[in-house]
């Protein structure tokens, strides 16, 4: 028995839209973004993550740059097989005679439908899991921010990724009621490339339009420590001849108006369908934030105001998915609400 589980590995997955990370013994050993770089003659796999980033937008005829992920479910089950195999060959970077088993727990949204829980499942059993669980992502951001899922206490998480806005009411180690919408990071980073080409005539691409996001993203026009602006070089629409553009947050706030919107219709909705007894608590404890988004300038302040309950930013709300779902591995037994 020992020799066969000095061979098993035990690892956690956040397979995310715009980001992968791994948990392995408590630690994170990859975080990458999730991309991966084929060569069109051979399918195979020529770069990942950092490295195929860096490729997205300048490739030629022989290459391509592929995000297996869309709005938080695989979109390309061969790429996602090989962004899965490759960031676990990142972990175990010597060879062995023998490859470990792999017990893997992933996160998948609240929203998925069968088949995308099996495409998810069989990718992961392709790239070497012997055990695949799965949990879902709000559930694993409660647990990363460090709630306690099994008390009879209503908790609320907003979990905005890169595909999906996951909102879930968390009590006794269930799902009470929950809401995912495909409007996340990856459409506030294509509001912000159609405003600079309606509004300034001039055209970029998708890794620009994150830096703006980063650099000058806010909810609100009105921000006590206003970032500086931010200066955008591309080719005008028109002639064709470099322009440069300075962008201010006023500008991203109101053009990201529309999909934050429609986060807040989809909060709102959840609270509506919450039990009063569970209403209650959340009022009391306030609602969690977690995910890329809840990075954004000013976000957390704009719900406040509007919701009527207070909104906190989970720590390092950026890898609180990954933190519960290693939480998640070391409590295989004990959560029943893991799925195989």
């Amino acid at each position: 028995m020992g020799f066969f589980s000095f061979l098993t590995q035990e690892i956690a997955i956040d397979l995310g839209t715009a980001n992968t990370i791994i948990i392995c013994n408590d630690k994170i050993v990859v975080d990458e973004p999730s991309i991966v770089a084929i060569d069109r003659r051979t399918e195979k796999m020529v770069a990942i993550g950092e490295k195929a980033r860096q490729m997205q937008g300048k490739t030629h005829g022989n290459l391509k740059t592929i995000r297996p992920l869309r709005d938080g479910v695989i979109a390309d089950f061969n790429a996602a097989e090989q962004m899965i195999r490759g960031m676990i060959k990142m972990i175990n970077k010597k060879p062995r005679l023998f490859p470990p088993s792999l017990r893997m727990v992933i996160c998948i949204p609240s929203g998925s439908t069968e088949v995308e829980m099996r495409a998810v499942r069989d990718s992961s059993e392709h790239a070497g899991g012997r055990d695949v669980y799965m949990i879902y992502e709000p559930m694993a951001a409660a647990i990363g921010i460090g709630i306690d899922v099994e008390a009879p206490e209503g908790n609320m998480v907003v979990d905005i990724g890169g595909g999906t806005t996951e909102i879930a009411v968390i009590s006794l180690g269930g799902i009470v009621t929950n809401k995912s919408i495909r409007i996340a990071g990856d459409d506030l980073t294509s509001d912000i490339q159609e405003y600079m080409r309606h509004q300034h005539n001039i055209k970029i691409g998708e890794r620009t339009a994150e830096e703006i996001k980063i650099h000058v993203g806010s909810a609100l026009s009105e921000l006590e420590e206003p970032p500086n602006d931010f200066r955008v070089q591309g080719p005008n629409q028109m002639t064709a001849l470099p322009i440069e553009v300075p962008v201010s947050y006023q500008e991203i706030a109101h053009c990201l108006e529309k999909s934050i919107s429609k986060i807040e219709i989809a909060i709102l909705s959840a609270l509506e369908q919450t039990p009063p007894e569970l209403y209650a608590d959340i009022v009391n404890r306030g609602i969690y934030l977690a995910g890329g988004g809840a990075l954004l300038r000013g976000l957390d302040k704009r719900l406040t105001d509007k919701i009527n309950i207070p909104f906190h930013i989970a720590e390092d709300p950026l890898r609180a998915v990954a933190r519960g779902t290693g939480i998640a591995l070391k409590n295989v037994d004990k959560f029943s609400f893991l799925m195989r």
